[in-house]
């Protein structure tokens, strides 16, 4: 699960790690008064969508009056923003964030994420922070230091020194990035977080470090032990038909390609994709119905694929080792006849009674496409896909 930026900075504040003063807005006016009681003489005013890049998408914007901050407020509010990791439809903006202006002497990156090659959480730094640092990552990812920290043992201070020191930090700012580094590790550790991110992590005019943004993903596996986080969850950011799968307990995430996937078990989900791909057709979706499929979940599961207007074919990828492949044949007959289903669906099924339920399929009177093999399977879904409609040579 994301968190919005004032989310993020909000824990940021708890685990010590230092933020600029700020509030959350919903209306433009709110905007104009909150700059005034903040005081200064410049601030920022930064969409809250959960996306990178909104700085390159208009999405945050500097004002040098109260009224200015008024106005752009009022500008960003309500509107979609679109960046390079949002996609073409963009996100709703439905709050601002008003910050005080803060004089940047330099921009650093900080990231602190689980590097699963050595089973360690692992901290990202890099002098050269910023809106770049993906290409930094790419092009130069020489500049990229990185410091594993052994659970045994916790994040010792000389990793933090070392880090400070390829960073060019000195003084000072080497206790107080020592400390950012614990908050964050701390914070990481206690609300089971995935991913969190300071992009960029500035050294002031007067030498101070400061959190000038602030990324945090949580794990979603580990959210039923922080309700309060739960909590936080933002809807108009999702995807409406993730939002849709979880209601029914299924694993969906949209793609950009026209094959619809129903598949049972992630690992067969992933595998389905790959041969799709490989016989040049695009999947449409990710979607695990579970290893207890029942109708019901199927049903859901054809809604879900079927409200995808790109979607021209579907593939069911089915193992029946759980549920026998006679009741899952049994779920697909009824979930294409109560939904009404228009583009052609290929069908394999493997497993317990896997004769039995491609028998039921052929004799349902439906224009179900059976396949024997896996690899067969997917590629009468991409024929079928680039000829929109069902063919009777298939069953």
């Amino acid at each position: 699960m994301n968190l919005h930026e004032y989310q993020a900075k909000t824990l940021f504040r708890q685990f010590g790690i230092p933020v600029p003063a700020g509030e959350v807005v919903d209306r433009a006016e709110e905007a104009g008064s909150t700059a005034r009681q903040l005081g200064g003489d410049s601030w920022v005013v930064k969409a809250q969508a959960h996306t990178g890049g909104r700085g390159k998408a208009g999405g945050v914007r500097l004002a040098h009056s109260p009224d200015e901050v008024e106005a752009l407020a009022g500008e960003l509010l309500g509107m979609t923003l679109v960046t390079h990791q949002s996609g073409p439809q963009g996100l709703p903006v439905q709050q601002v964030l008003v910050e005080q202006g803060c004089k940047i002497a330099r921009e650093l990156y900080l990231g602190l994420l689980l590097d699963r090659a050595h089973s360690h959480v692992a901290f990202l730094a890099s002098a050269a922070g910023g809106m770049e640092i993906e290409r930094v990552a790419t092009q130069t990812p020489d500049r990229l230091l990185t410091t594993r920290i052994n659970p045994a043992t916790g994040l010792l201070p000389y990793q933090g020194r070392s880090l400070a020191f390829g960073l060019g930090l000195a003084g000072d700012q080497i206790k107080q990035f020592g400390q950012i580094m614990q908050g964050l590790y701390d914070l990481y550790l206690q609300k089971d977080a995935s991913l969190i991110e300071i992009n960029p992590l500035i050294v002031t005019g007067a030498g101070e470090l400061l959190a000038l943004d602030a990324k945090l993903n949580l794990d979603d596996n580990a959210l039923y032990r922080h309700p309060e986080l739960q909590a936080l969850r933002d809807p108009s950011q999702e995807d409406a038909r993730e939002r849709e799968a979880d209601r029914h307990d299924l694993n969906y995430i949209t793609l950009d390609g026209d094959i619809g996937c129903m598949v049972n078990g992630a690992g067969l989900a992933m595998a389905t994709m790959d041969l799709v791909k490989l016989h040049g057709g695009a999947p449409a979706n990710f979607l695990d119905v579970g290893g207890g499929a029942t109708a019901e979940r199927v049903t859901e599961a054809f809604k879900l694929i079927l409200s995808d207007p790109q979607v021209r074919a579907v593939l069911v990828n089915i193992f029946g080792g759980i549920v026998r492949c006679d009741l899952i044949a049994e779920g697909i007959i009824s979930a294409a006849r109560r939904v009404g289903v228009e583009v052609p669906v290929v069908v394999r099924l493997e497993g317990t009674n896997a004769p039995q339920g491609l028998q039921m399929l052929g004799q349902s009177g439906l224009n179900f496409i059976t396949a024997s093999g896996f690899s067969e399977a997917a590629e009468r879904a991409v024929v079928a896909a680039r000829a929109g409609q069902t063919g009777e040579a298939g069953r």
